[in-house]
């Protein structure tokens, strides 16, 4: 039987044992205690470094980054939405100013969010360069020789064995690599190593988040965004001028614009007739044609809600639906002013009751002669109730279209330079017309009514309803980096996380008596059940092809078995018989030297 037990005594004198053995396990750089006093300009640079390249620093960098990106979420941001940033203002007067001055408006551009960003970068960028040329190194090496004295690691066992040592070595080193291990014989004994891949994933987690980094940076810095209402029959080419709202990413220059234009040829929408979910959307379809190029052909496509047209690289996505009533405007003369031109309307509500303004800018004459402008506030229902029901759609699909108008003449100050919405009147300049009682001229129209303006003013008829699609064309480079990125983390991540990298040394040397006297230890990053199992699983298979043999004393006790007066008749083996001799339990055991992180 063996005698080799775990010990869980500890020497000072025996933390050197395990020498190179417990040494780089890890690819974290050893930290240096700087002497203060000695350090002068050079020194603290250097300390400095080592601080801004440590992964504690990474993290908390990491940590600030994310919080700083909390305030661009919840703060209107001038780059997204700069009539909000100016309703805050107005509302905010005191708190405003504060947020300028913190530069809370432009969060990812400003000054503190881009030297957190920066230092960041570097400083993944300095713990990643070193770790690597390590990490190179110890794949470039060998597994290090077995510590002088094997017991002294946290799991071990051990056995005696009739076997030469040449052999068990022989059988270990065949064995280890059988496991994949890395091994090679040292000596009296085999060293081998596995779980590198643990290693591999904390540097690919690190590149990963450099990669992301680069890519986040890049598709704001290049990226652009606008979006365009286009009424049935109507089309969109891909330049500046032809996008309701565009933003931009500051080195975003108009040559980035891919070469594209689109017509919307018709729009298709279906919805729940009945039950709890009635009125709910159920397909949001636009069919397109296309061409790509001055000179690229037609081409024809159908566009769904998460289902982008992708051309090069930016993505046409469908995002918004409503409808624009078709009106014909004659002046005081019958002049049409207006031809059967469709006047898109804002949604209020999930059934699609719409409103908006109708504008008459050119060419109409008043009874007198005189040129003015018409503008009219429009309230559209794609479904009505009926008489005496609400001024609101009861389902969104055109089962009943109603349009109520009410009427206005003047200027409407289109002329004076300063921009307005297209959906909103202006009414400073802006007269009423009067009815009958002298209230505001209104009245509601179905499909093929005409509404005949007071005194002689002209007509306007309502002869239809065309549907109209919001699209929002995006280019956002650096997406699929960014993807490609979080996916490597992820990966690293759990690479790093769920593999061990650890040691196991096999010594077979020749004892004092001529019997061979094996030693197997194991030693892993940190204390884990992982390593004193695979341990005892090694030593079982090597066990089975170098079995052990009979203790020096067990001669002695079969001999003088026939003098004793008693004797053991249950057939339970004597636990000191040689066939029922093994290698000891393996027990993890914390050993001082070894290197715990």
């Amino acid at each position: 039987m063996s005698n080799t037990t775990t010990d869980n005594a500890t020497k000072a004198g025996d933390d050197q044992d395990l020498g190179a053995a417990g040494s780089q396990l890890s690819t974290a750089p050893q930290e240096e205690q700087p002497s203060l006093p000695s350090l002068g300009v050079i020194g603290w640079a250097r300390w400095f470094w080592r601080q801004l390249t440590s992964m504690r620093v990474a993290l908390l960098l990491l940590l600030l980054l994310s919080l700083g990106a909390i305030p661009g979420s919840l703060i209107p941001q001038t780059g997204i939405d700069a009539t909000k940033v100016a309703d805050f203002r107005e509302k905010h007067d005191i708190l405003a100013p504060v947020y300028d001055k913190l530069g809370l408006f432009n969060v990812y551009s400003s000054v503190w969010f881009s030297a957190i960003y920066i230092l960041l970068f570097i400083s993944l960028i300095g713990c990643i360069v070193p770790r690597t040329w390590q990490f190179v190194g110890q794949l470039r090496g060998r597994p290090p020789g077995a510590p002088r004295r094997l017991t002294r690691l946290p799991a071990h066992t051990g056995w005696r064995t009739e076997a030469e040592p040449e052999q068990v070595r022989e059988a270990a080193l065949a064995l280890l690599r059988k496991r994949r291990f890395r091994a090679h014989v040292v000596g009296d004994a085999v060293a081998a190593e596995k779980g590198y891949l643990r290693e591999v994933g904390n540097l690919v987690f690190h590149v990963a988040l450099i990669v992301m980094l680069i890519a986040f940076a890049w598709g704001q810095l290049f990226k652009y965004e606008g979006n365009k209402l286009i009424v049935e029959g109507g089309g969109f080419a891909n330049t500046l001028t032809q996008y309701d709202d565009f933003r931009s990413g500051n080195l975003f220059t108009e040559d980035d614009l891919d070469p594209f234009s689109f017509d919307l040829v018709d729009f298709k929408g279906t919805y729940e007739p009945t039950g709890p979910n009635r009125g709910t959307p159920r397909t949001y379809e636009a069919d397109l044609t296309y061409s790509v190029g001055a000179y690229g052909g037609e081409r024809k496509t159908t566009v769904k809600v998460n289902k982008p047209l992708e051309i090069d690289g930016s993505k046409v996505y469908l995002v918004s639906h409503g409808y624009a009533p078709v009106l014909t405007v004659k002046d005081a003369s019958g002049k049409v002013v207006m031809d059967k031109e469709a006047v898109a309307l804002l949604p209020l509500d999930g059934n699609v009751t719409s409103s908006g303004a109708v504008k008459v800018m050119d060419g109409y004459r008043n009874a007198k002669g005189e040129r003015e402008q018409l503008g009219f506030n429009a309230f559209f229902l794609p479904t009505h109730g009926g008489e005496g029901s609400s001024m609101l759609s009861v389902f969104p699909a055109l089962i009943n279209p109603m349009l109520a108008l009410s009427a206005y003449h003047g200027d409407l100050g289109v002329d004076a330079g300063t921009p307005q919405s297209i959906y909103q009147l202006d009414k400073t300049n802006m007269e009423e017309f009067k009815d009958s009682d002298g209230k505001l001229f209104k009245k509601q129209l179905a499909i093929g009514d005409t509404m005949t303006l007071p005194n002689g003013a002209g007509t306007v008829t309502f002869d239809g309803v065309k549907e109209w699609a919001g699209f929002q064309i995006v280019q956002e480079p650096g997406g699929g980096w960014a993807l490609g990125g979080a996916v490597a983390a992820i990966a690293g991540l759990a690479g790093s996380l769920f593999i061990q990298r650890r040691r196991v040394w096999v010594r077979a040397v020749r004892g004092a008596d001529g019997v061979t006297v094996v030693e197997m230890a194991g030693l892993g990053r940190s204390e884990s059940a992982k390593v004193p199992e695979e341990l005892g699983d090694l030593a079982g298979l090597l066990y089975d092809k170098a079995p052990g043999a009979p203790e020096p004393d067990d001669s002695e006790e079969s001999g003088n078995s026939d003098d004793s007066d008693e004797s053991d008749d249950s057939g339970t083996p004597d636990e000191t018989d040689p066939k029922t001799s093994g290698p000891t339990d393996t027990e993890a055991v914390p050993a001082e030297g070894a290197e715990q992180e």
